[in-house]
């Protein structure tokens, strides 16, 4: 074989998550959520909810990138996801507002 042919090769290390980020995603995931209990505990009033949307935010990206692989898709599937998502969440909001009004 020339060193050519070698070069060529494909790596021999995997293209997704390994099994080291899935256990860090997992504990942090586990941290968010006792964090989420602790914040429900505290009398923090408005800024409760705020702040666990926040944590879920968070959260629920991790869960996006790693889970569901979208960390080691191409970025044109990404920017394609973002203003769909954003788009059914106000499509979504809207019509529940709409159904309130309406009462």
């Amino acid at each position: 074989m020339n060193a050519d042919a070698s070069r060529e090769m494909p790596d021999a290390r995997p293209h997704g998550p390994t099994t080291r980020s899935y256990v860090a995603v997992w504990g942090a995931l586990i941290v968010l959520t006792a964090t989420t209990v602790a914040v429900a505990g505290f009398n923090l009033q408005k800024i409760a909810i705020i702040v666990c949307l926040g944590i879920a935010a968070v959260k629920s990206t991790l869960v996006l990138f790693y889970f569901m692989h979208l960390r080691y898709e191409h970025r044109l599937i990404i920017k394609l996801l973002i203003p769909i998502a954003i788009g059914a969440l106000a499509i979504f909001i809207g019509l529940t507002f709409s159904d309130v009004i309406t009462r």
